[in-house]
């Protein structure tokens, strides 16, 4: 048990901190845009990794409830440390924004740290709260208070991460100004599928499949499932219809300003549109 949150401990900043030297030396990238790029490869290596399980575990439990599978515990606990590594992440990438538009606060010449944590977690509260809420609750509730069953719900709930690919290469995107391109335009269809069909859907599939699996009507399963179940769907749920609510925003600003507008004030709008939308997101992101 120890020993997997410590691989986890080791394998995601490890990971992180050799794609950010890889970036520097081989590509001639600054210290910025290499940190920024290797929390979004970071982030898209997870979210394949919990995919690729997730689709494991759901090919290998028929009985949803009693069929175990030991990849389940495992991955919890290897996953676990990347959550609390990737709000450092998006710490740093924040610092370094901040640095290259000129926003810094300084204390004697020297940037306040204190202000530029206050700003990250203005601007990135509700992801701050998710991963700590994945950390605090969801981790202990998956292995201890579940009890060993319904592996295959947790299977599925690692199939969120399937969105996390696509709203990292779009924020990189955005970052590079290449939203006017087509992989930008194909990426932003794939990105509002996967995350609508992964996130948005995932919570009510969840309460349906319980339901088929008790023979009982959707609307039953809150009141038969677990307080835990109950309470994790509440806090989450929101977050993913908050978070989609908000590329559908920035994904319909930039149609809108793509069909009224010449194409030289398309390019230099279309930044503020879809990236109010992923810049919310973190990948994933669960």
């Amino acid at each position: 048990m120890s020993s997997l949150m410590a691989a986890g401990s080791v394998f995601f900043p490890g990971l992180f901190v050799l794609s950010k030297q890889t970036l520097k030396r081989v590509m001639g990238w600054s210290e910025g845009d290499a940190a920024i790029v290797s929390a979004r490869l970071v982030s898209s290596i997870q979210a394949v990794m919990a995919s690729s399980v997730g689709c494991v575990i759901i090919t290998s439990c028929r009985d949803v409830i009693e069929d175990r599978h030991w990849l389940t515990d495992s991955y919890i606990l290897f996953a676990t440390p990347y959550f609390a590594y990737d709000i450092y992440a998006m710490f740093l990438c924040y610092w370094h924004k901040q640095q290259v538009k000129g926003h810094e606060e300084k204390e004697g010449g020297v940037r306040s740290v204190g202000a530029a944590v206050w700003g990250y977690l203005r601007q990135e509260l509700f992801m701050v709260l998710h991963h700590v809420f994945m950390v605090a609750f969801c981790c202990p509730a998956s292995l201890l208070w579940r009890q060993g069953k319904g592996d295959y719900f947790q299977g599925v709930l690692f199939l969120a991460e399937l969105s996390t690919p696509s709203v990292s290469l779009g924020k990189v995107l955005i970052q590079y100004k290449k939203q006017h391109t087509l992989l930008h335009k194909v990426n932003g269809v794939l990105m509002l599928l996967t995350f609508f069909s992964c996130r948005v859907l995932l919570f009510p599939y969840l309460y349906y499949a319980y339901g088929r699996y008790a023979s009982i009507p959707v609307y039953k399963v809150p009141l038969v499932a677990p307080w835990q179940c109950n309470l994790g769907a509440a806090l989450l749920w929101p977050l993913q219809l908050y978070w989609f609510t908000l590329i559908c925003r920035g994904a319909l600003r930039l149609l809108t300003r793509h069909s009224n507008s010449p194409p030289d004030t398309f390019k230099a709008d279309s930044e503020g549109s879809l990236s109010n939308g992923i810049t919310a997101l973190q990948p994933n992101r669960h």
